[in-house]
């Protein structure tokens, strides 16, 4: 299971504005809303909800892996 940082909400509040927030990417709501079951599919939230989100795995920056083969 990933790892959930709890989030409260405050009025006005989007999924998108939340992906932003913790993820710099506000198209990535999928995984928000996924693991929020309990929160309604709402244009805005009112302040006080809890939203968990997942802390997403990232790769290391500068990976080997990540560079073309004659450059490794």
């Amino acid at each position: 299971m990933s790892a959930l940082i709890r989030y409260t909400t405050q009025d006005g509040d989007r999924w998108d504005l939340i992906a932003h927030k913790h993820y710099g990417n506000a198209l990535l709501i999928d995984g928000l809303i996924a693991a929020n079951p309990h929160l309604p599919l709402a244009e805005e939230f009112v302040s006080g909800l809890t939203v968990f989100v997942p802390v997403l795995e990232s790769k290391p920056k500068n990976s080997q892996a990540d560079l073309p083969p004659w450059m490794r």
